[in-house]
């Protein structure tokens, strides 16, 4: 039964040709023990069966009590799609899942529960990382060095007035830690909880097997953290999480 304490929770979801994933991810947001949810789907135009998937649960949302909207058009990559999801959001605190990972039937109510005690403007936790040489989990922490070895996208929340003012800088593949940094730079409270919120499924863009792609990485994480004011010492960083990544890969 819902709270009068509760306050809605958006969740997006950005897909591009996701038929072979999206069903268990739709899935994992329609599973959750949390009441008050909109969950909004930002296809960039696919060309295969994920919209017509994604239709198919319209009635189970409906039925649950949940808010579900499906957007289907070309947009300029992941994170221009993320940021019209943010713009249509009308929850307080807004997630973003993507297309092959999903979440656990707690994952809202969690985050509901921290927000409630703790009030924060951005929050992430733990992330259970699904690998074919085995599954790890990767803790969440809160540290002086800023550093995505402490820090999981797909379990990262930030409060709608939060993310409305600071939308995704459009500069690569990385805008979404490029966005922690910027925050973290202005001051806005992070909360982190260590228990294991979400799935990631390793072996995408990220994590690419090929020198040129990692050499771009670097690059690109350099840049991110020299336009928000940190030092040598971080690119270094840079280089060994890319490297771990590539021979892990």
């Amino acid at each position: 039964m819902q709270g009068e304490s509760e306050f809605k929770i958006s969740v997006i979801t950005v897909t591009y040709n996701s038929e072979h994933t999206i069903r268990r991810t739709i899935e994992s947001v329609l599973n959750q023990t949390y009441q008050d949810v909109e969950y909004l789907l930002i296809d960039g135009k696919s060309d295969d069966n994920t919209v017509e998937i994604a239709r198919e649960y319209e009635d189970k949302f409906r039925k649950k009590g949940y808010t579900y909207c499906i957007f289907s058009e070309s947009d300029n990559g992941m994170y221009d799609a993320l940021n019209k999801g943010i713009a249509l959001a009308t929850g307080s605190i807004i997630g973003q899942i993507n297309s092959d990972d999903w979440y656990e039937p707690m994952a809202l109510q969690r985050v509901a529960d921290t927000y409630q005690k703790k009030n924060f403007d951005v929050f992430w936790a733990d992330l259970r990382v699904i690998k074919e040489s085995g599954n790890m989990i990767k803790k969440a922490k809160q540290s002086l060095f800023a550093s995505t070895r402490y820090w999981n996208h797909p379990t990262t929340f930030i409060r709608a007035e939060v993310y409305k003012k600071n939308p995704y800088a459009l500069l690569s593949m990385y805008d979404d830690f490029e966005l922690i940094l910027r925050l973290r730079k202005k001051g806005y409270r992070m909360v982190v909880l260590n228990e294991v919120l979400a799935n990631f499924s390793f072996g995408g863009m990220s994590t690419q097997k090929k020198w040129e792609d990692m050499l771009k990485r670097i690059r690109w994480r350099c840049q991110n953290y020299k336009q928000n004011g940190y030092g040598p010492i971080y690119y270094m960083d840079s280089v060994c999480v890319e490297v771990v990544k590539f021979l892990l890969a």
